[in-house]
């Protein structure tokens, strides 16, 4: 009975668990990056200062968050831009994707593929973010819709699948 004993499962566990932290430090690496550009690589900086220690409470390596600073200032380094998507997912409930790209049509065909194997579609600028507001840690619901079981379901394995994409930051819906 080979690859059944106990190494063999902590290695696929480790495995497993090393390759969600890396997703996560991905997703900080490239917050980091854009706000170090933005406050100039001035470490003091509110905004710089609050991601880093978001990313130091998920215990991110300092190399890792020094190496995103550094990446700010290099001159070759590619341009990293906000996107917002919108969509409609299961039962009608309002979806807004928010996300961190350097190519934004890679980004844009990414996310349509996502949408379109849960059966969403990409909707126009505006048509599902009438239903939020703006506030300082993204986006809040004003107007909630309730879902049946079946499409809670549904809604949830669509935002799991798009918070799993390297390019997507946060997904926001309008469910109770």
């Amino acid at each position: 009975m080979s690859g059944h004993n106990k190494w063999s499962k902590i290695k696929h566990k480790k495995a497993a668990g090393d390759a969600a932290k890396s997703k996560v430090f991905g997703k900080y690496a490239r917050l980091i990056t854009l706000e170090a550009k933005k406050a100039g690589v001035n470490k003091e900086s509110p905004g710089l200062k609050a991601i880093i220690d978001k990313a130091r409470k998920d215990n991110m390596p300092n190399d890792n968050i020094e190496r995103a600073i550094k990446k700010a200032t290099d001159t070759n380094s590619t341009v990293m831009e906000d996107v917002i998507y919108e969509s409609y997912g299961p039962g009608g409930s309002a979806i807004i994707i928010s996300g961190l790209t350097d190519n934004r049509n890679k980004a844009a065909a990414e996310i349509k593929h996502i949408l379109s194997k849960n059966g969403c579609e990409l909707a126009t600028l505006g048509s599902a973010l009438w239903a939020f507001q703006k506030n300082d840690s993204g986006f809040e619901a004003q107007t909630k819709i309730p879902l049946s079981d079946s499409d809670i379901k549904k809604l949830q394995s669509l935002v799991e699948e798009l918070e799993d994409n390297d390019e997507v930051q946060e997904v926001f819906t309008n469910v109770e």
